[in-house]
């Protein structure tokens, strides 16, 4: 079943003698529950792509349709409310907010939408992401790979139907990196969650379940991963 759907997506900062074109032409759709890898060199429009798709940075042409709506067709109001509920979003510097202890920053979605926190799956993700007994401790008394899985918490609390993770292993060492891509993966098989994670990482893009190419803002390879 088709989660996300994007069509002749456009993005061109800039005008005149002074603009540059990151996204041209844009299209490909993702199944429900499929693990997507975007991999492409730095300024390829990776990044620039992921923040369109969750709502952070609006296109200059094309269409977003997420679940069959139209993304972009919302008003700010709206899209932010779709950011926080339908939308995880994971970074590679983690932006966790420094004097909220762990607890805080993973609930910090369901408490800006004015909502009661799900304990049960709280505890749930407390326990999967490995950071019980750490629930009060501020972002500066954890080391980078567990900042790392209090920013993927906040990322999942919501339940999103779409998780997006831009070169989230970027900032940690090799082993680090590997337990993140290893919840990750155990996130998507667990909470059928559909994910998109972009990459320089060869070895984690061919853990996806399809690899996209992007260059100088066009897609140059849709390839499925056979096992």
């Amino acid at each position: 079943m088709e989660l996300l759907r994007v069509e002749d997506l456009c993005k061109t900062y800039g005008r005149g003698e002074n603009a540059v074109k990151a996204l041209d032409h844009v299209s490909f759709t993702v199944e429900k529950g499929e693990f997507l890898a975007i991999i492409g060199p730095s300024g390829s429009g990776k990044s620039t792509l992921l923040h369109i798709l969750g709502g952070v940075d609006r296109p200059t042409g094309g269409h977003v349709y997420l679940d069959g709506q139209d993304v972009y067709a919302q008003n700010e109001d709206q899209l932010a409310i779709f950011r926080r509920r339908q939308v995880g979003l994971i970074y590679q510097f983690y932006n966790l907010i420094p004097v909220l202890n762990v607890v805080e920053n993973i609930t910090l979605p369901v408490l800006m939408d004015g909502r009661t926190v799900n304990q049960e799956r709280l505890r749930e993700l407390m326990e999967t992401l490995g950071l019980r007994g750490r629930e009060r401790h501020l972002p500066n008394q954890l080391s980078g790979g567990q900042q790392q899985r209090v920013s993927i918490g906040r990322a999942l609390m919501n339940a999103p139907a779409l998780v997006l993770a831009d070169e989230p292993t970027g900032n940690l060492d090799s082993k680090n990196s590997q337990e993140i891509v290893e919840l990750l993966k155990l996130s998507h098989r667990k909470y059928g969650q559909t994910l998109i994670v972009i990459t320089h990482d060869e070895s984690i893009a061919l853990q996806a379940d399809r690899v996209l190419t992007i260059e100088d803002g066009t897609i140059t390879r849709d390839e499925v991963i056979r096992r």
